[in-house]
């Protein structure tokens, strides 16, 4: 029996840098679709691009280098999902007693529900279209440019309106 030597065809050389260039939106899309917390989600998509140099020398041509890339990806969100639903979600009574402020003085406790019950009022009285850019970035944690495509709007458009927002609810609330 002849022996055949099998031969793989020469791996091409990836420019690792390149490919994180090119497809870095798509990276941060397709993490940040999984994870909603923007600073986990910019985390672990530098810890793909970490990972994937770290184990370059692992990667065998069998696929794309993007397919790889993304493959990298899905196992970091998947560990993280598992490292912070595997701690527990309750805290012992013993912790949250010792966090408690008891030495709070009671007009300084008044005067803060006094001033949150004031900002509360400024806030409803505030109008519609800035309420609503109040709720998007604070309440629902957007940036700008993600609230200015949800309302439609340019970002310049929604500075200014967050901008006069805070001036008039400091000026209603510390007046």
């Amino acid at each position: 029996m002849e022996n055949i030597a099998i031969q793989r065809p020469e791996l091409t050389q990836v420019d690792w840098g390149e490919l994180a260039k090119s497809c870095e939106q798509k990276l941060r899309r397709f993490i940040r679709k999984r994870v909603l917390n923007q600073d986990d989600a910019e985390d672990l998509m530098q810890m793909t691009y970490l990972e994937a140099l770290r184990n370059q020398h692992k990667f065998s041509g069998t696929s794309k280098p993007e397919t790889w890339l993304f493959g990298i990806a899905v196992n970091l969100v998947r560990n993280h999902f598992k490292c912070l639903y595997g701690q527990p979600q309750c805290s012992d009574l013993d912790d949250v007693i010792g966090t408690l402020e008891y030495d709070m003085d009671p007009g300084a406790l008044a005067e803060q529900h006094h001033t949150l019950a004031r900002t509360a009022e400024a806030i409803e009285a505030l109008p519609s279209d800035m309420r609503t850019l109040l709720d998007l970035i604070v309440e629902s944690d957007l940036s700008y440019q993600d609230a200015a495509e949800a309302l439609g709007i340019p970002v310049g458009t929604v500075r200014s309106r967050l901008s006069r927002a805070r001036e008039q609810l400091k000026n209603t609330v510390f007046s």
